[in-house]
C-alpha cells in the first residue's frame, strides 16, 4: 500500500508550476501518494521547527534550525540568479540611507531577511505579511519594504522606487546565485521513500518545463492578479535549471550564505548543507 506524504508549499505561481504534474497525477508513484497543503513560507518555516510535514518548502535561512530533522532535496529550489528580494520605497533612497530605517520584512526566518541583514545590519524590522508590504510602505507605516514573490515584477506600477535588488547585490559581491527557498524531506523517512519523493519532484518540474503552457495555465490560479505574461516571467525567474537540480553552485552559495550569516551573528547554528537525490 502506498504511503501518504504531506507535501507543504506556498500558494504561489512558481510552486504551483513546479508541482503541477505531481498534484494532477501526471507524475505518480506506486510507493507514495502526495497530499498537498498550501501555506505561506514563514508559517512553513515555523512548522518545520517541529518536523510537522514529511515534505516541506522552507527558506534556506531556516535550514540551520531544522537540519536535525530535515535534509534538502536536490530538486525544487527557488534561486535568484542576479535577481531576488528587493528594497522599495516611495521616495528615492541611496543604499547608504537604508541604515536605521524602519523596514517591513516578510518574516525573520526568510532568506530575504538574512540577505538584508548581511547587506545592512542596522535597521528596524517590522514583520509584515509579504502581500501587505507595499501597502505598509504606501501608508507610511514603514520607510522601506523588503518585497518577495510577484511584487518584484509589479512594484513600479505602484509608483515605488527600487533602492536595491539584493539578488543583484549578492551576485556582484560573491559571483553566485542567491538560494532563496528549498524543498526538504524528513530525515526519518525510509531511504526508498526519500528517493521516490526526489524522483517525483524532479520529474514534475521537468514535465512543467517541457509542457510550459499547460503548467502555466494551472499556475495562473495562484498568480494573485498577475496577467499571464507577468506570471510567465515570474515562473521563468524561479523555475529553471537550478530548480531541476541544484548542481554545484547552489550548495556552494547556500553554504556561503549561511556561514556568513553565522559569522555575523544572524544565524545561530553553524551547519553543513546536505542534499539528497
Amino acid at each position: 500500500m502506498a504511503r501518504e506524504i504531506v507535501c507543504a508549499h506556498s500558494p504561489d505561481s512558481d510552486d504551483a508550476f513546479m508541482f503541477y504534474a505531481m498534484s494532477t497525477g501526471l507524475v505518480r508513484s506506486d510507493l507514495v501518494t502526495v497530499k498537498h497543503l498550501l501555506q505561506d513560507i514563514e508559517s512553513l518555516n515555523r512548522k518545520a521547527l517541529d518536523g510537522v510535514h514529511e515534505l516541506t518548502a522552507i527558506s534556506y535561512h531556516a535550514y540551520p534550525y531544522v537540519a536535525d530533522k530535515y535534509v534538502l532535496m536536490a530538486s525544487g529550489s527557488s534561486i535568484g540568479d542576479d535577481y531576488g528580494p528587493m528594497l522599495i520605497s516611495l521616495k528615492p533612497f541611496s543604499p547608504d540611507e537604508v541604515k536605521g530605517k524602519k523596514i517591513a520584512i516578510p518574516g525573520t526566518m526568510t532568506t530575504a531577511y538574512l540577505t538584508l541583514k548581511l547587506y545592512q545590519p542596522d535597521f528596524e524590522a517590522v514583520i509584515t505579511p509579504f502581500n501587505q508590504i507595499p501597502d505598509a510602505v504606501r501608508s507610511g507605516a514603514v520607510d522601506i519594504g523588503l518585497i518577495i514573490h510577484e511584487a518584484q515584477l509589479t512594484y513600479s506600477k505602484g509608483g515605488f522606487h527600487l533602492i536595491e535588488d539584493l539578488g543583484k547585490w549578492w551576485k556582484r559581491e560573491k559571483g553566485l546565485p542567491l538560494p532563496l527557498g528549498a524543498n526538504a524531506l524528513l530525515r526519518s523517512l525510509p531511504d526508498d521513500v526519500k528517493s521516490e519523493c526526489c524522483r517525483l519532484m524532479r520529474e514534475s518540474i521537468a514535465y512543467a518545463l517541457a509542457h510550459r503552457k499547460e503548467a502555466l495555465n494551472y499556475a495562473l490560479q495562484y498568480a494573485r492578479d498577475m496577467d499571464p505574461a507577468t506570471a510567465d516571467q515570474f515562473v521563468g525567474m524561479y523555475v529553471n535549471h537550478h530548480t531541476v537540480d541544484c548542481g554545484e553552485d547552489v550548495p556552494k552559495a547556500a553554504q556561503l550564505l549561511l556561514d556568513l550569516g553565522y559569522e555575523a551573528g544572524i544565524v545561530k547554528k553553524k551547519i553543513q548543507v546536505e542534499f539528497v537525490r
